[in-house]
């Protein structure tokens, strides 16, 4: 098998690494920090001009037509930089309007592709203690909706989200413009740094074609997994290679304190747990692009994702002591940033018992071979 990338898919990665390289500078992020701002604006406009804000949205509705791969590679180097900038709700919105109900979307998704409109999304909402508590009621003019969307990322900044909806066929992802009546924010700001918002819906009278059929639910959630997943492979390769930099440098008892066999294995459990990722990652981003169905793959890598992000956050903390929580250190920032990815994708155990409810009623070997497991090969 050929696990190497093509010559197109090196250079957007070696584009996307160069960019937020320049922009995300350990001193850049500082003075970001200190505006409060919840958008990095300048490198937003630049990925809008340099086309990395449409790369997964179809050639049809204005995009570059590339696939998740193309996109994990960029959001890979995003999450080693922490660059804080819409890129994959963006896109990943704007796909699922383009596959589900592109002429019922065409305005909205030529802004979307032109960088005039940014769209944001929610599919975690299946997953909190509480279920959904937002609900779609038919009617003849098409669809009402009351209650509640809660945190829905980058709302500030957006045009647009797609959000879950409990109708009488099950769940389904709306899209439901900001300045829609009977629709209001209450802001935030996440652990990061992100906007976020509860959105209230108040009788929001809505089109037919706003909600997007049942199988969009999955459609979206599996490639919503894949993209976080990817931000946090990034960000968690960064912790890593920043703490094995700092204790190879950091002096105690007259020794480095990398030298230390305890400190030596906690950064080889810390690089198995990015290479598992990494692995779980490729294999899912590598089914959807095939057109493959991916439910378990996609579920393992939200798992993993988690479990890397806690790992690898909490061991990069210890080895580095109370440096870690020093403020105006950068390594704080990769905590709250793997942190904050691991609650939007849903926490280790919800994903855990997903995953466990899937393989108890299902008799495929799924991501080995697609087959029975009763089936003679």
């Amino acid at each position: 098998m050929d696990f190497s990338l093509s010559e197109e898919q090196r250079a957007i990665a070696d584009m996307a690494t160069g960019l937020f390289t320049d922009f995300c500078t350990d001193e850049r992020l500082r003075d970001f920090d200190e505006t409060g701002a919840t958008q990095m604006t300048d490198l937003w406009q630049t990925c809008i001009e340099t086309g990395l804000h449409s790369l997964f949205i179809p050639e049809a509705a204005g995009g570059s037509d590339l696939g998740m791969t193309e996109l994990m590679l960029v959001l890979e180097a995003q999450g080693r930089s922490l660059a804080l900038v819409p890129l994959w709700r963006h896109q990943v919105a704007s796909a699922a309007l383009a596959e589900f109900a592109p002429a019922h979307f065409a305005g909205l998704l030529e802004s979307a592709a032109a960088g005039s409109d940014i769209l944001t999304l929610s599919v975690t909402d299946q997953s909190r203690s509480t279920g959904l508590t937002l609900m779609a009621t038919q009617t003849d003019a098409g669809w009402v909706l009351n209650g509640r969307a809660a945190a829905v990322p980058g709302a500030t900044e957006a045009a647009a989200a797609l959000v879950l909806a409990q109708t009488a066929q099950g769940v389904c992802p709306v899209c439901v413009r900001f300045d829609t009546p009977g629709l209001s924010r209450i802001e935030g700001v996440l652990t990061q740094g992100e906007s976020v918002a509860d959105l209230e819906f108040d009788q929001v009278q809505l089109s037919a074609e706003a909600l997007l059929p049942a199988n969009a639910t999955q459609w979206l959630e599996e490639r919503a997994i894949a993209a976080q997943a990817a931000l946090q492979l990034g960000v968690s390769q960064e912790q890593v290679r920043r703490t094995v930099e700092y204790v190879n440098e950091r002096t105690q008892f007259e020794r480095r304190i990398g030298q230390f066999q305890a400190v030596q294995m906690s950064m080889a459990d810390c690089q198995v747990a990015v290479e598992t990722l990494r692995s779980a990652l490729w294999q899912l981003c590598y089914r959807l692009d095939a057109g493959l169905p991916a439910p378990s793959e996609a579920l393992a890598t939200a798992w993993l994702a988690c479990e890397a992000g806690h790992s690898i956050g909490h061991k990069a903390q210890h080895v580095h002591g109370g440096i870690g929580v020093d403020l105006t250190y950068p390594i704080h920032r990769y905590l709250y940033w793997s942190r904050a990815l691991s609650l939007s994708l849903g926490g280790s155990r919800a994903t855990l018992e997903r995953l466990g409810d899937w393989l108890a009623t299902h008799d495929t070997l799924g991501w080995k071979y697609d087959l029975d497991e009763n089936k003679t090969l």
